[in-house]
């Protein structure tokens, strides 16, 4: 018998999905003629990896998680370092694992061996847990149950799963995860590399460009209400639906709005956005221009550092100067 979810198709949701649908074919479109998808992928890992460590407390920043990939030396505690390169590895697992159409017991030991190895607390990683655990104020089942129900999820995400919109699928599976929280530590990482796996593996984030896991870590709370919302709706995952829906709707327009910002097709290289230089194209966007004066001021940096930031930029070909040194402005090409 495979786990049987509970939800209601309403309005708000229906809309939100076609929405997202709309959203995914733009961009989808719009990527085939993209030169330089590889920098989009890296930025999307670095993003997810920095969101889902970070959700779990994780100090490192998203500059720091960049550094760390790149080898660069980061100042941080040994295990926090350990968290994030651990799941740079479980997001480059999963996207070469993309394709596999059935997934067992043992590719979610895989998975959380991954994420957990050397970072756990207790328990032990890739072996469910044999021992009781509380999150909060709810207490997951006991150890005893958890291959059972385990075995039921893994029934419905290989057979029933594929039969829905993996914006739905996705989102049950992530909850029905974190309910059974089948290891003793680092379920949350694993559960949200999951919800990321049914995505690739259904076609849905074919290009990997989706960071889906900012949406929750930038409002902590509300994710952590929205998943004890269902416990106390009696298991009905509608709420919840609509939440992660609207989660990944807001990512999609990021992701296009990106795209635009970066006039990717004119880009003469790669180049993989820090947040400041996010802000600076986003701000000459809304200009149309501004003198470095008016640059550093509103991105509150120094000179020095305005221009830090606006060499690679100038040197990709996405920001162009006219003008004097002295008395020119700053566009976007």
């Amino acid at each position: 018998m495979s786990y049987q979810p509970q939800f209601t198709i309403t309005l708000p949701l229906l809309t939100r999905v076609e929405g997202i649908a709309a959203l995914r074919e733009r961009i989808q479109g719009a990527t085939v003629q993209v030169p330089w998808i590889p920098a989009l992928q890296k930025d999307t890992r670095a993003r997810n990896t920095h969101s889902s460590t970070a959700i779990e407390g994780n100090p490192l920043t998203l500059e720091e998680v960049r550094a760390l990939e790149e080898g660069a030396t980061v100042a941080a505690p040994v295990r926090a370092r350990r968290e994030v390169l651990n799941y740079f590895a479980a997001l480059r697992h999963v996207e070469k694992q993309a394709s596999k159409k059935r997934l067992t017991h043992e590719d979610i030991f895989r998975l959380h061996a991954i994420i957990a190895g050397d970072v756990m607390d207790q328990g032990e990683a890739g072996r469910y847990r044999t021992m009781r655990v509380r999150v909060g104020p709810f207490v997951p089942p006991p150890p005893e149950d958890v291959s059972g129900l385990m075995f039921e999820l893994l029934e419905w995400w290989n057979k029933e799963a594929p039969g829905m919109s993996p914006v739905l699928s996705s989102a049950i599976l992530h909850h029905r995860f974190e309910t059974i929280h089948p290891f003793a530590d680092g379920n949350g990482r694993a559960g949200r590399a999951l919800a990321l796996w049914e995505l690739y593996r259904r076609g849905f984030d074919s290009h990997h460009l989706f960071s889906v896991d900012e949406f929750y870590w930038e409002d902590r709370p509300r994710y952590y209400a929205a998943l004890d919302a269902v416990r106390r709706e009696g298991d009905d995952l509608t709420s919840w639906l609509e939440y992660c829906a609207e989660g990944l709707q807001q990512t999609l327009e990021r992701v296009w709005e990106r795209m635009g910002q970066l006039s990717i097709t004119a880009a003469r290289e790669k180049v993989v956005l820090r947040p400041r230089q996010e802000q600076l194209l986003k701000l000459l966007g809304q200009s149309g221009g501004m003198t470095p004066a008016e640059l550093w001021a509103a991105l509150n940096v120094s000179k020095q550092g305005a221009m830090d930031l606006l060499h690679p930029l100038l040197k990709a070909g996405l920001v162009q100067r006219v003008g004097t040194l002295k008395t020119g402005r700053y566009l976007l090409k």
